[in-house]
């Protein structure tokens, strides 16, 4: 399933500055069931977005109108827990396009590149920075350069570099999954074989 490319990302940020954030609080395990990737955005930390009521929460970041934006800043070991890849699903189905921490949990890491979210990791020190300025001004713009591996702050230009493996970021780059990747070189492979003694 191809996704949007993913070049330069210019946007305000939603803070969450809670370490240890799991899979389970990222998305319950009660709504997994589904198979496709979509629909999970509406459930999103659906216990700390809402009343077992249904009525939302107004103290949770997701309900305050004040944050909104593409990138979502998280507290350090962000996706631990369970491997369900469905974490992942609902943070791209909710509308974010990049995960900002200070350390990621691996599997939740990889599920996030496999559909098209970025994870950025950054020292613990820049990421409050992050923080600092997103609550100061949450209109404050953050930019993700993915081709520079570079994240930055708009007004200020405090800027710190993150590492990403070369294939994962290709594939960002051009919008593909594995498969897409595969698809691509579908003509090669061809060419490959034909030439290949049996």
């Amino acid at each position: 399933m191809a996704y949007d490319k993913f070049t330069t990302l210019v946007s305000s940020a939603v803070p969450l500055p809670i370490e240890n954030i799991d899979t389970d609080q990222i998305i319950p395990a009660r709504f997994l069931k589904a198979t496709e990737r979509v629909g999970f955005g509406d459930n999103l930390f659906r216990d700390w977005r809402y009343h077992p009521d249904h009525t939302p929460k107004k103290e949770f970041v997701l309900n305050n109108p004040t944050y909104s934006g593409k990138i979502l800043l998280g507290g350090k070991n962000f996706g631990s827990g369970s491997s369900r890849e469905h974490a992942a699903w609902a943070v791209y189905d909710y509308g974010f396009r990049a995960v900002v921490s200070s350390f990621f949990a691996d599997i939740f890491k990889n599920n996030c590149l496999n559909i098209g979210v970025l994870p950025v990791q950054v020292s613990p020190a820049f990421l409050e920075t992050l923080m600092e300025a997103t609550f100061a001004n949450p209109k404050e713009e953050i930019v993700i350069d993915l081709p520079a591996q570079t994240i930055s702050l708009k007004s200020s230009g405090a800027s710190e570099s993150f590492e990403i493996n070369h294939y994962k970021k290709e594939n960002m780059l051009n919008g593909f999954d594995d498969i897409d990747y595969l698809m691509n070189l579908k003509n090669t492979i061809t060419e490959f074989a034909e030439k290949s003694p049996l």
